[in-house]
């Protein structure tokens, strides 16, 4: 059961089998960001120079950031400061909501 409900005319890029991402605003200094997971999905370790927030709204992820792996569910929230390697598994069918500063351009 879905928790949240995206505007129907959110416009989704597919990022990797099984995840995709939604621009929802974005200003040049901020920038909200869903990211879309099926299970067994899996966000590739990264970084950027951006500083990063992300909630948990639905599903169970493993996440890692800078080699520190936690599983965090629904409610659960983490931040990555800039230049750390991160990413995610989703170990279900699950919804991130992340927030950038500044603005990541290259979503754009």
């Amino acid at each position: 059961m879905s928790f949240y409900s995206l505007p129907q005319h959110t416009t989704w890029t597919e990022v990797a089998p099984g995840n995709r991402r939604a621009v929802l605003s974005e200003r040049p200094e901020m920038m909200l960001v869903a990211f879309s997971f099926e299970a067994g999905a899996i966000g590739a370790p990264h970084s950027h120079p951006h500083t990063q927030v992300s909630y948990v709204a639905e599903g169970t992820f493993d996440v890692t950031v800078d080699g520190a792996t936690a599983r965090l569910g629904a409610g659960s929230s983490f931040i990555v400061a800039p230049n750390l390697v991160h990413g995610v598994v989703a170990l279900t069918k699950g919804l991130l909501i992340d927030t950038f500063t500044p603005r990541r351009d290259d979503f754009l």
